[in-house]
């Protein structure tokens, strides 16, 4: 549950490795989720007491503020939730519950959590399902009286031309064979579960079936046995598909619901995006009554209140919330006066400029240029930015926000994409070749692009 005693300096320096820029809202971040381990350290008692300092991030779309929460999140491994404000409405309209999104972060709690336990106990699943497998190899109990003496032929025949009179002896060689994948191709017939059990049961509502409290696919689910189907497979197939079963098997799902509900409570994280688009102007009625109402709606989730889930009751009181949006039109102090005081940290994005551009296609782990280095790699071909190419791309990217929409570093994909597309395109057929990029190279594929404003447009 803790950030592993991360400083606020070291979460820092770890959102660094991914996002160019934007200290303000990396600091303001970093303490946040230094806080919570701080939490965790107090009395019992002033424990719940202290509540998540949520933050408002205002700035243009593109420039990090999705980016900054969900690293966030995975560098605390927290349950993250991205979802728009502006998809939910007004109790009483067609739309979204702002409820769902506390069941939907509990769901992908769930996920999380029994996927760790799955991996935990795949050693264990892998050894049960090579018995199961030696099983359908070799059966225990001697072959019946009239057995085709070729089917028992086939299992006991060993490479190396000997037989073995002691089965467990014979079992044993073929475990190292099993083991070595010497038996990977050999058709096995193993029982799985068929996936659809029971009746096809689709229910309709206005606000969704996640809405509606109760799982009744699964309540409905569980009256019908589930049914099996023999499959032939290759062993190596079937091994995999053995381990999945038994792992699924040897999880305790009790466990994994009680702690991904805790989790959630104590440490999940979930990111409003489009926040400005639920503030209303001064109108009195028509659409923006109902984002007032998304907002007073909004208001007992980020507060603390209790939400009835699948999973049981689930509390609010220590998620963090981080609300985003481009607020071009509007201002934080637009949304209703309880909302405001429930995001006392705001901060500014600041938009991203050339140099910005070229640290990002360069710096991070992730950085594009890498990303597409190692992509035509995998061709064979080897790809060369020189310097000059990668502040051609920036210059363009700066050109083009400048002159069209402004979506930030969103605009380096398209770019990419359009001056690599004949290579990307013909990689497979190219050989093994070593392509050089240089400013010339990115001026010849996208300047008619960049000269026609109206092309631009469309293009990039």
């Amino acid at each position: 549950m803790s950030s592993k005693n991360l400083t606020p300096r070291e979460i820092v320096s770890e959102l660094d490795k991914y996002i160019i820029g934007q200290d303000d809202a990396k600091r303001a971040v970093a303490i946040a989720l230094r806080n919570r381990w701080r939490r965790q350290k107090v009395s019992e008692e002033m424990r719940d007491e202290i509540a998540p300092k949520n933050i408002i991030m205002m700035g243009p779309t593109g420039v990090g503020k999705t980016e900054i929460a969900r690293r966030l999140a995975k560098l605390d491994k927290s349950p993250f939730l991205k979802i728009e404000a502006s998809k939910f409405t007004e109790v009483g309209y067609v739309g979204r519950d702002v409820e769902s999104m506390i069941r939907d972060i509990v769901e992908l709690s769930v996920s999380m959590v029994k996927s760790e336990e799955q991996e935990s106990v795949r050693i264990k699943a892998a050894e049960i399902a090579e018995e199961r497998i030696l099983d359908i190899l070799l059966p225990k109990r001697p072959p019946k009286v009239g057995m085709e003496p070729a089917a028992e032929e086939d299992i006991l025949k060993l490479p190396e031309g000997k037989e073995e009179a002691n089965q467990e002896g014979t079992r044993e060689k073929l475990r190292r064979l099993l083991r070595e994948g010497k038996l990977d191709d050999r058709p096995v017939e193993v029982e799985v579960v068929n996936g659809h059990g029971g009746p096809m049961i689709e229910i309709f509502s206005a606000s969704g079936v996640e809405d509606m409290g109760l799982n009744i696919k699964e309540m409905f689910g569980n009256m019908f046995p589930q049914k099996k189907k023999r499959r032939t497979v290759k062993v190596s197939e079937a091994v995999d598909i053995l381990v999945e079963e038994e792992a699924q098997r040897l999880v305790d799902m009790d466990k994994v619901t009680k702690t991904a509900v805790e989790r959630v409570e104590q440490s999940g994280i979930i990111f409003l995006d489009e926040i400005d688009k639920i503030v209303g102007s001064d109108s009195t009625h028509g659409p923006d009554v109902s984002r007032e109402g998304v907002q007073r709606d909004l208001l007992p989730i980020v507060e603390g209140s209790t939400v009835n889930t699948k999973y049981g009751m689930v509390k609010t009181d220590h998620i963090l919330f981080i609300a985003a949006g481009a607020f071009s039109s509007s201002k934080p102090s637009d949304l209703v006066p309880e909302l405001q005081g429930r995001f006392p940290i705001r901060v500014e994005l600041g938009s991203l400029d050339k140099e910005d551009f070229i640290r990002i296609l360069t710096e991070p782990h992730n950085a594009l240029v890498r990303q597409y280095i190692e992509l035509l790699a995998t061709e064979g071909i080897q790809i060369v930015f020189k310097d000059d190419s990668v502040a051609e791309i920036a210059e363009v990217a700066a050109l083009v926000n400048e002159r069209t929409e402004n979506i930030g570093a969103r605009r380096l994909y398209t770019i990419m994409e359009t001056l690599l597309d004949d290579i990307s395109f013909d990689a497979p057929d190219m050989g093994k070749k070593k392509v050089e990029i240089d400013a010339e190279y990115v001026k010849s594929k996208l300047e008619d692009i960049v000269e026609d404003e109206d092309l631009s447009r469309y293009v990039l």
